[in-house]
């Protein structure tokens, strides 16, 4: 009976020392793959990490250089597989036969090298209004500096606030007014929302990501913040914060019924890339063959590809 505990106890230890390793599928030190189905063919795209980012498919001729965030479970440089709208638009890109060299930024820099014309796409973004005024560029607006390709699935956008503090949103958000509201430097919003904070309406706290958020949020700093909620919940889980730290920052915040806003996600290319043309033709195309396929939903359903998740 005693060598029986004694097996049992070492196979339940040796299964949670199996559950805290982080899974890293179809990836390998510096070695990535993606994998994906186009055309009735599954094709696996061999990439490397390099001094700047992540490159696939070297030898094509056509090159795309992309700027993207840490915005997890998205997409993210601390997740298996880097999420699954890397490997997306991995996927995408080259199954049109271009070479792909990914940068990972805080948002509001992928925002203005873009903008100023020193990389090529910027993704994943969400719609930009034709009235929204670029930060980086004066005098300008942001469709003016940016094509938008056709959506693809992404989430919800809310406000969060701390738990016990009473608040009914009001359909044109209008009892916004006069509040302190924490955001993400250069992220577009909802419409309605980004028009109220451009005129004004209300004071906003700027932070560089969804944790600095939440911190502020539970410090009392903000009455609300605005954002993905599962940004949210995984830019905690993902951090470096002890598992007491965490719990303590999940356990502040409530989401704000009803969300906003649910928000498709777009690739933005920069008009100075000089065949923006046939480029935003190919990714479309692309688009509407994954979607019609279901490559698109399997890449979504599989997520990073990693077993365990938050």
């Amino acid at each position: 009976m005693m060598t029986r505990r004694l097996t049992t106890f070492v196979t339940v230890i040796a299964l949670i020392f199996f559950w805290s390793i982080p899974v890293r599928a179809n990836q390998t030190n510096n070695v990535l793959q993606v994998q994906y189905t186009y055309q009735g063919k599954t094709h696996i795209v061999q990439g490397i990490k390099t001094a700047t980012g992540y490159q696939f498919n070297a030898n094509a001729e056509k090159i795309l250089t992309l700027a993207t965030l840490n915005w997890p479970p998205y997409i993210g440089e601390g997740l298996c597989n880097k999420g699954w709208v890397f490997q997306f638009t991995v996927a995408l890109l080259t199954s049109r036969g271009y070479q792909v060299n990914i940068q990972f930024f805080p948002w509001a820099r992928s925002v203005k090298l873009v903008e100023q014309g020193k990389i090529d796409i910027l993704f994943p973004e969400y719609f930009i209004e034709s009235s929204a005024p670029s930060d980086v560029i004066a005098n300008k607006k942001r469709r003016e500096l940016l094509v938008l390709s056709n959506k693809f699935p992404g989430g919800e956008i809310a406000l969060l606030k701390r738990k016990g503090y009473q608040f009914e949103l009001k359909e044109d958000l209008s009892n916004l007014k006069g509040r302190l509201i924490g955001v993400v430097r250069g992220y577009q919003n909802t419409p309605e929302f980004d028009a109220m904070m451009d005129a004004k309406l209300f004071d906003v706290i700027k932070a560089v990501d969804e944790l600095q958020l939440m911190k502020l949020l539970a410090a009392k700093r903000v009455d609300f913040i605005i954002g993905d909620p599962k940004v949210f919940n995984y830019s905690v889980n993902y951090s470096n914060l002890s598992n007491a730290n965490k719990q303590a920052l999940l356990g502040v915040a409530e989401q704000v019924q009803p969300a906003l806003k649910y928000n498709h996600l777009y690739f933005a290319i920069s008009n100075q890339y000089s065949p923006w043309r046939p480029l935003l033709d190919d990714i479309n195309l692309a688009l509407i063959e994954f979607q019609q396929s279901g490559e698109t939903q399997r890449l979504i359903n599989t997520g990073s590809g990693c077993t365990f998740d938050f």
